[in-house]
């Protein structure tokens, strides 16, 4: 049986969710194995929801936004790359690090969209099942 990751993907309203509904009206192939959450802004996302879902064994969190220029919350986008970036620097101490991933992905990028599932997917199913969802079954 091969491994299919779970992987949680939060989608900013303007950009990334009207994207991601790009390629699925558009019929571009990723796998099903998202589950997006819309957010109004990448900004939005705070650690704690990241840290959250890795502990209730999501294999993956990608976070998706408006590039930078076009937020139409004006900086809610570099907010969210500091953030995340910071976030990733203390999820490396646990080794969680390629587990998280940022991406800007506009309303008329569909095919990106299913690019950039499709990449992070592979990542995942290269690093594994999340290791707290293993312990969290034997308990």
């Amino acid at each position: 049986m091969s491994f299919e990751p779970n992987i949680l993907t939060f989608c900013c309203n303007w950009c990334s969710y009207a994207g991601a509904d790009l390629a699925g009206v558009s019929r571009f192939q990723y796998p099903a194995n998202i589950r997006i959450i819309r957010v109004m802004c990448s900004g939005r996302v705070e650690p704690a929801f990241i840290l959250e879902a890795l502990n209730d064994g999501a294999d993956g969190v990608l976070i998706t936004g408006c590039h930078i220029g076009d937020c139409h919350y004006i900086d809610g986008n570099k907010n969210a790359e500091i953030r995340i970036n910071n976030t990733k620097k203390a999820l490396a101490k646990l080794g969680f690090d390629k587990r998280l991933r940022l991406e800007w992905v506009s309303a008329s990028e569909g095919a990106r969209f299913a690019e950039v599932v499709k990449d992070f997917t592979e990542e995942i199913k290269k690093l594994g099942p999340n290791p707290v969802k293993e312990v969290k079954i034997n308990e």
